[in-house]
């Protein structure tokens, strides 16, 4: 007489776990990559007790240590514009931009010297000579909060 077993092993796997697991991941990755700066221009951001926080990115401008000016930089390989360039590159940009404010957010390296910040001020004010009332930009110094 054969004995049979009660309890019968399955060699199947169940995918609906494996599914979760990879959807979860997709939305964590997902969020972490929108909160990550795409631009990678490496500043010292001078610190500031002020705590608000940019709700829009309007139009960037970077002034690394090295004195570079950058407008919109897209990634590591980005290319500084010469200052002499600046006006009409900043025009250039105005021209597309759709942006209910009107703003040009400055992030100047803690080691530059501030005649470069005041220079980029005489371009922004040389930009908005040629603006409506309505129309001008303001600028806003980027600064990293203090811990």
């Amino acid at each position: 007489m054969a004995i049979k077993l009660q309890n019968k092993r399955s060699a199947e796997f169940s995918m609906a776990s494996m599914s979760d697991l990879v959807f979860l991941l997709l939305i964590f990755f997902i969020l972490t990559s929108t909160l990550v700066a795409p631009n990678a221009i490496n500043l010292l951001l001078p610190k500031s007790d002020s705590g608000k926080q940019l709700a829009a990115r309007n139009i960037e401008v970077y002034i690394d240590a090295d004195k570079n000016y950058y407008v919109n930089p897209k990634g590591q390989n980005a290319q500084p514009t010469p200052y002499d360039e600046l006006l009409f590159v900043l025009q250039g940009v105005v021209e597309t931009d759709d942006a209910d404010q009107r703003t040009i957010i400055l992030r100047a390296d803690k080691s530059v010297p501030i005649e470069y910040v005041v220079a980029f001020y005489d371009v922004l004010n040389a930009l908005n000579a040629g603006l409506e009332e309505s129309q001008r930009y303001r600028l806003l110094l980027a600064t990293e909060a203090r811990s």
